[in-house]
């Protein structure tokens, strides 16, 4: 359903904010239970706004890097997801991370090797 609101949106014409809006799952769940935060999040997700700053493309007409809750996807974390095209990746290090700016936000190619399924490939 988002993918359909967007897609219309884009279509009409409309210009987002940012050029790119990703999302960082940062949720730290209780002991024991898989999440993102385990995996370092928080911490590559300062990076990647640090990196992001520091090339000059953060802010109104470029790319947000933000934090969210659980984005439910903890078995294949941990996650972000990159909008407007709602593009879903796992990574591992900062490697990962300047491949993913590298690649897609900066020249809008999507990472395929840290790519994660789409709701509709994904099981129940």
């Amino acid at each position: 359903m988002v993918r359909l609101l967007l897609t219309l949106w884009l279509a009409q014409g409309m210009d987002s904010y940012y050029r790119h809006h990703v999302f960082f799952c940062t949720n730290k769940r209780e002991q024991g239970a898989v999440c993102c935060e385990d995996c370092n999040a928080t911490a590559l997700r300062s990076y990647a706004k640090a990196r992001i700053k520091s090339l000059g493309i953060n802010g109104k007409g470029g790319v947000r890097i933000n934090t969210a809750g659980c984005l439910d996807r903890c078995n294949e974390g941990p996650v972000i997801v990159v909008y407007p095209e709602a593009v879903w990746y796992s990574y591992i290090d900062q490697a990962d991370i300047d491949e993913i700016i590298e690649e897609h936000l900066l020249n809008g190619h999507v990472v395929e090797r840290l790519r994660l399924p789409d709701a509709d490939d994904v099981p129940d």
